[in-house]
C-alpha cells in the first residue's frame, strides 16, 4: 500500500464519491470496501483507488481491511431504519467494531461523520441519539486520534435533498403540501465537507475536535423548496402544514415503500440544523459556498 492509505467506509456513496477525488489529488491511496463493485466501475477510472469487494461490513472484514492503512474515514449512515439496517447497528455497533479493528491494526487516525445536534442522551430523535452515541464511542477509543465532522444537510451534484424535492415538485401538480415548513437548515456544500475532512486528515491540531459544518446562510424548509421550484421552472403553490398535519403526514408516509418521511425525521426537524457560534468551516480556513452558486448548475 501507499505510504498514505485511507480506508473510506461509505466511499461509494454521495459524499464518498466526492471525497475520493479530493483525497486522490492530495496523494492519498483510497481503499473502498463495497458489496457491489459492479455498480461502481466508473470509480476505477480514478487514480490511487482500490475497490475492495466485501460480503459484509463487520469486525472480521474490518480486521482484514485495515492493516497497512494510515487512516480511516467513516461516512456510513442511514436516515431511516429498514429491516436489519437499524440506527443501533449502523451508527453505534459498526463504530464499536471499527474502532476495535483500527486499534488492533495500529491505524492511528479516524475521521467520523456525525451530524449536527447529535447527542446520545438529549438528541431529539433516535437518529440523532444514535449518531451521538457513535460519535462518543469514536472519541473514547484508546489509541485512536479522532476528529468528528457534524454537517447540516449536505448539497451537491447527486444529493438526496434538492434533487429529491425537485423530483417531487415535478410529479406534484399545482399544490405541494409541505410538512415542517419552518424547520431551519444551513445547507453545506459537499465540496466544503470533503475539504474539511481532507484538512482534518493532514492537520494534527484537529485531533480530538468536533466540527459543526454549515453553509453561510440559514433557510426555512419552505424557502428551500420554493427556491428549488424556481430553479427547475415549476410554479407550485406550497401549503405549509401545521404541526398536527405534519405529524399526520409523517405517520402516513413512514408506512409507504422507501419511507419518504417518518416520525423520526419529524422529531429531527424540530431542532434547527444550524451552527450558531461554532462555524467549523471557518475554523478550518474554509469559506463556505452558497446554494445560489452551486445548486442551479445541477438542477437545471
Amino acid at each position: 500500500m501507499s505510504a498514505k492509505t485511507v480506508c473510506i467506509l461509505g466511499g461509494t456513496g454521495f459524499v464518498g464519491q466526492h471525497l475520493l477525488g479530493r483525497l486522490g489529488r492530495a496523494g492519498w491511496h483510497c481503499l473502498v470496501p463495497t458489496r457491489r463493485p459492479h455498480r461502481h466501475r466508473e470509480l476505477k477510472l480514478l487514480e490511487q483507488l482500490t475497490l475492495e469487494p466485501v460480503t459484509a461490513l463487520d469486525r472480521v472484514t474490518l480486521d482484514e481491511l485495515l492493516p497497512g492503512c494510515t487512516a480511516v474515514v467513516n461516512l456510513i449512515g442511514i436516515l431511516n431504519e429498514d429491516g436489519r439496517s437499524t440506527f443501533e447497528r449502523v451508527h453505534v455497533e459498526l463504530v464499536r467494531e471499527l474502532t476495535a479493528a483500527a486499534t488492533a491494526a495500529g491505524v492511528p487516525r479516524l475521521i467520523q461523520m456525525s451530524a449536527l445536534n447529535a447527542d446520545a442522551e438529549r438528541g431529539a430523535s433516535a437518529y440523532l441519539r444514535s449518531k451521538g452515541a457513535g460519535e462518543a464511542l469514536a472519541h473514547r477509543a484508546e489509541g485512536l486520534q479522532v476528529t468528528s465532522v457534524r454537517p447540516s444537510v449536505i448539497f451537491g451534484r447527486g444529493d438526496s435533498f434538492f434533487n429529491r424535492f425537485a423530483s417531487l415538485l415535478e410529479l406534484t401538480p399545482g399544490v405541494f403540501p409541505l410538512a415542517c415548513p419552518q424547520a431551519r437548515f444551513a445547507p453545506v456544500w459537499v465540496g466544503d465537507v470533503c475539504e474539511a475532512i481532507a484538512r482534518a486528515l493532514e492537520d494534527p491540531q484537529t485531533i480530538g475536535q468536533r466540527y459543526d459544518l454549515c453553509g453561510p446562510r440559514v433557510f426555512s424548509l419552505e424557502e428551500l423548496v420554493a427556491q428549488t421550484a424556481h430553479w427547475i421552472g415549476r410554479r407550485r403553490l406550497l401549503i405549509g402544514l401545521n404541526d398536527r398535519a405534519s405529524r399526520w403526514q409523517a405517520e402516513l408516509f413512514e408506512r409507504l415503500p422507501g419511507k419518504p418521511f417518518t416520525m423520526d425525521n419529524y422529531h429531527s426537524m424540530q431542532i434547527p440544523s444550524t451552527c450558531g457560534k461554532h462555524a467549523g468551516l471557518l475554523e478550518l480556513g474554509i469559506h463556505p459556498s452558497d446554494i445560489e452558486t452551486i445548486v442551479p448548475t445541477y438542477l437545471r
